[in-house]
This record gives structure tokens, sequence and C-alpha cells, in this order.
């Protein structure tokens, strides 16, 4: 198992201490944010090995999935611990400078979970992302939005500093516009990922009932937590034949 460079320390000590575990790369896309206020369900220790024990039976099913899928290049999944103090629950999926995919937990995350099927769902969802090839679909998208709105305001006659401004917006509408799709789609195999490790991810979900809805905003990039649910219960029914 591939999982974290740390320090001699135990993980549960790490996690604990904090200061010991290598922080998370680069940018965080399709991030899990929840509530700040974190009230921990079980001890440091406990926490630790609780992640441990999920990461050692999702990571396995999560790359036997990415390879049978073809679409990623690379199924070596590394998994981090952002150590960082003051960092708010939260999980992101990256990749690293060798296109490695990196798939990272916040120290208040790991605490904040009431259950392992809450691990075993999230990294489930964040492996999914790297599975379907979300982050280069966005940058794709993105860059198309960008080259039509550039088109579309050099045709108007704008300033150069004019179509700049259209070309990101363009790029951040053509991003957003698919976001949604791609957080259900990684909900709907994340569902399947944890399921096929031995965890429940209808139990798992649990977890959008602590984060902040985000409604039916237009633009979003999330889904209302509602149909975010009922993707993972739908598709556990049709995993499960009924």
């Amino acid at each position: 198992m591939r999982l974290l460079k740390i320090c001699a320390l135990p993980l549960a000590l790490a996690l604990a201490l904090g200061g010991c575990v290598m922080p998370a790369p680069g940018p965080v896309p399709s991030p899990v944010v929840a509530p700040v206020t974190i009230v921990p369900t079980q001890p440091p220790r406990a926490a630790a090995e609780t992640f441990l024990s999920v990461v050692a039976r999702v990571e396995p099913v999560a790359e036997s999935y990415c390879s049978s899928r073809r679409v990623a290049r690379n199924c070596d999944f590394r998994i981090v611990v952002d150590d960082r103090p003051g960092q708010p629950p939260n999980a992101f999926q990256t990749l690293d400078r060798t296109g490695r995919p990196v798939i990272g937990f916040t120290l208040a995350l790991i605490a904040d979970a009431r259950n392992a099927d809450e691990l075993a769902f999230v990294l489930g969802h964040e492996a999914a992302h790297h599975i379907a090839g979300h982050i280069p679909k966005r940058q794709d998208q993105a860059m198309s939005g960008a080259i039509l709105a550039g088109v579309l305001a050099q045709a108007s006659g704008l300033s150069p500093d004019e179509i700049r401004a259209a070309q990101n917006i363009g790029a951040e509408v053509a991003a957003r516009s698919y976001s949604r799709e791609f957080e259900l789609e990684a909900d709907a195999l994340g569902a399947e990922i944890a399921l096929v490790a031995g965890y429940d991810p209808v139990r798992g979900s649990g977890f959008f009932d602590r984060l902040p809805d985000p409604g039916d905003k237009f633009l979003g990039s999330h889904p209302p937590n509602a149909q975010r649910k009922a993707e993972v219960a739908a598709t556990v029914r049709r995993l499960r034949g009924y």
C-alpha cells in the first residue's frame, strides 16, 4: 500500500501532533467542503487507525477500476494527509508533476468523519475524479470556453484587456457548466468503489448532511446535497439489484 511519506513516528501520533506528514501538493480541484467547527468523534489514534484501514481496503479497488477503465494513464494513487494548521475538513484530488494521481485529506476531515463508511465514500469519490479523467476534461472545456469568448470579444471590437477578461470569464463558465455533472459522476462511481471495498456508501453519504447545501445556484460548482445523496442511493440499489 502506497500511503504516506511520514517520519518515524506511528501514523496515529503523527495525526495527533501534526508536522510530520508531508503536506498536500498543488492546487485543490473539486474540493469537498465541510463546516469549520469540528468535534472529533473518536480519539486521534483511533481516527488514524480507521483512516489507515479504509485506505488499505479502498485504494486497491480504486486502482483496479482505474486500470480497467483505461481513461487515466497513471493509476498509482498516492494518499496524503494535509497537516497544515487551521485547514478545514476537506478532501481533494490532483496530479503531481509526473502525472501521478494524488488524493489528500486534511486532519480535520479525518477527525470529523463519523464512521469508516464516510471516509471510504469520500476516498472513492476523489479517486473517481481521476478515474473518469475530470481534470483534463475541465482543462479542455476551460480552454474551449476561453477561445470562444476571445473570438467573440475580438469580433466585437473590444480592447486587448477586455478580450483577456472575456477569455477568463469564458473559461470559468465553461468549466463550471460541467462541474455538477462531474460531481454526480464521481458520487456514483465513488459509491460503487466504496461498496466493492466492503463499505456502506449510503451510510457514508451522511457526510453530505454536514455540508453547507449549495442549493441550485446558477453555475454552482456542486449539486444540491439531496441530489447527491439520491445519486448514491440509486447507485447502490442498481448494484444490489433492487
